[in-house]
């Protein structure tokens, strides 16, 4: 009972000072969210607005509470309104646009799920009509969901406008149910897709006619990868005639489209086991392919990270790979940069593997950037989805509680290598910084089992690995530099460097481990290196030190480049 009594509700501000409009009305929260994110991504509205709405036992009213506001949600001046009865949709026809599609799709979406259709099935196919007519309340609802906030934003009457609605889906059933009685629909199955191509390319309406004919071929498919392979069938018996070609791919496209617009046809498409980093890399590959296969040779982490298309899927990326279906290929790499930039996990239950999806994604969308997209929407949404991976939330479960203090280190090196934004890179910088700072890396770094040789050497590799993962000047020099410190401090502990100078090796065994050290090596930048330096300076002084070296002329002058380096005498 007390799900009834709430319901959530999309509002969308067309332009900037237009009035708010309904897209949608529906009981499921993550519906109406995904669908407000995706509205204000695409830029179809410069404003969105999601409103729980709960209604009250006692009033019988509803107590509206806006869980979601993007854009400019300033309310406008109001205007005085023309009355106008003039509606969006004048005839039939008008059904049948891009935009009218994807507003039938929203407004009867639970309906075509269960029924397994896009709306470009339901728009020529008798039967889908019939049942639609049959189910009882759902066109009534979707009429009236379309027709009161148009009504409020046009200042007109709402039954005026229902009827209004109500006589122009009327029209178009009786249009279609009288097209497919006469048999004007082509029966692919009989006639062949070419030829029924080539006989309707002189029709006025050859799109709606053979749009019938490709809407009932397809009906035969009980999953939604069957249609996909019954329109890439079709699209391999397409005429070569340039004419019959372009109508054939012009209702291919639009079919298939608004499959792979659907989260559930590309979901039984790649397949129900990936997770939305895998349905990101699965739509990655099948937008582009050819880019995709040659990194898959040359990057590991490509080759582990993006899934292998079988089946419909592996046949549509090669005719992706093709001019044609240029507007489905758009579609997806639009669609991935539109999820890259949602809240919801790549792999909610694995953060390394969301770097490393995020990587692997991040080289295969660069590569293809140009082809599928401007290479600046893609940085813009790789810094968006960076920024999700540098806060607290994601940063305390990616550390988890298992890794000493040098593997967290280690750690958010490899997430700040990955990520990008120059904001991104100063969270990251702020993590490695307090990390390295506090107490607790100095005491397992001191304390720990290794040899002072070996945690010199891991010192030394982090410092390295800080310089490599692009953060700024300022914000590198204190960390490079604590580095140093924590390093000097494992070297005093040892006396590591005095060891190695008085060792009784051959000092040219002991100048080769000793310059190591002094030229940033086997130990950080900083204290120990300082000491190294000077306890190499000591050792050349040695009245057979220079006699020595004379046989090893390849360290001799390395010594010599490294003190000069230093500023000091060789």
């Amino acid at each position: 009972m007390e799900r009834a009594q709430v319901h959530y509700e999309v509002w969308t501000r067309r332009k900037v000072g237009a009035s708010w409009s309904l897209e949608l009305a529906t009981e499921d929260r993550e519906r109406a969210l995904e669908t407000a994110e995706e509205l204000f991504a695409t830029g179809k509205a410069v404003a969105v607005k999601v409103a729980k709405e709960t209604l009250d036992d006692e009033s019988r009213e509803f107590k509206t509470v806006n869980i979601l506001t993007k854009g400019d949600i300033k309310d406008p001046k109001v205007k005085e309104k023309k009355e106008t009865l003039d509606a969006l949709c004048v005839s039939p026809a008008d059904l049948y646009t891009r935009h009218a599609r994807e507003r039938i799709g929203r407004l009867l979406h639970e309906w075509l799920n269960r029924q397994r259709v896009t709306p470009f099935e339901l728009l020529h196919r008798a039967d889908l009509i019939e049942t639609l007519e049959a189910a009882g309340m759902d066109l009534q609802h979707a009429v009236q969901k379309i027709a009161v906030p148009e009504a409020h934003d046009r200042g007109v009457s709402v039954h005026e406008l229902i009827r209004h609605y109500h006589k122009l889906i009327q029209t178009a059933i009786d249009r279609v149910l009288s097209d497919h009685k006469r048999h004007a629909f082509p029966r692919i199955d009989e006639e062949g897709f070419a030829p029924a191509c080539e006989r309707l390319t002189g029709e006025p309406e050859r799109v709606y006619l053979l749009g019938g004919g490709v809407a009932r071929h397809i009906g035969k498919g009980e999953t939604w990868s069957e249609k996909v392979a019954f329109l890439l069938d079709l699209a391999d018996a397409a005429p070569q005639a340039p004419a019959a070609r372009t109508l054939a791919f012009q209702v291919l496209e639009t079919s298939l489209a608004e499959i792979l617009g659907s989260r559930a046809g590309l979901t039984d498409l790649l397949g129900p086991e990936l997770d939305l980093g895998g349905n990101l890399a699965a739509m990655t590959r099948l937008a582009a392919s050819d880019t995709v296969d040659l990194l898959v040779g040359v990057e590991p982490v490509v080759a582990r990270m993006m899934p292998v298309l079988k089946g419909p899927a592996a046949r549509l990326a090669n005719w992706l790979e093709g001019p044609q279906f240029e507007v489905v290929r758009a579609a997806l790499a639009q669609r991935v940069l539109r999820e890259l930039t949602s809240p919801r996990r790549l792999r909610p239950d694995d953060p390394a593997g969301e770097i490393n999806i995020l990587r692997a994604l991040a080289m295969c969308l660069t590569a293809a950037a140009g082809k599928l997209m401007p290479l600046e929407q893609v940085q813009e949404a790789f810094a968006e989805r960076s920024r999700m991976l540098v806060r607290s939330d994601f940063v305390e479960v990616y550390l988890g509680e298992d890794k000493n203090a040098l593997e967290e280190v280690e750690a958010l090196l490899w997430l700040a290598e990955n990520i990008t934004g120059a904001a991104n890179k100063r969270s990251a910088s702020r993590w490695i910084g307090a990390n390295i700072a506090a107490l607790r890396f100095e005491r397992d770094v001191r304390s720990d089992s290794d040899s002072p040789a070996i945690r010199l050497t891991n010192l030394a590799s982090l410092q390295r690995g800080v310089a490599r993962v692009g953060l700024l000047a300022e914000e590198l020099a204190p960390i490079q530099a604590k580095l140093g410190e924590v390093a000097g401090w494992v070297e005093a502990d040892a006396h590591l460097v005095q060891l190695l100078g008085r060792a009784s090796a051959p000092l040219e065994q002991r100048l080769t481990l000793l310059v190591k050290l002094a030229a940033g090596e086997t130990a950080p930048i900083g204290p120990v290196t300082e000491r190294a330096r000077h306890e190499i300076m000591r050792l050349m002084r040695a009245p057979d030190a220079r006699a020595e070296l004379a046989h090893h002329p390849e360290l001799l002058a390395k010594v010599r480049e490294l003190l000069q380096h230093g500023g000091l005498a060789a």
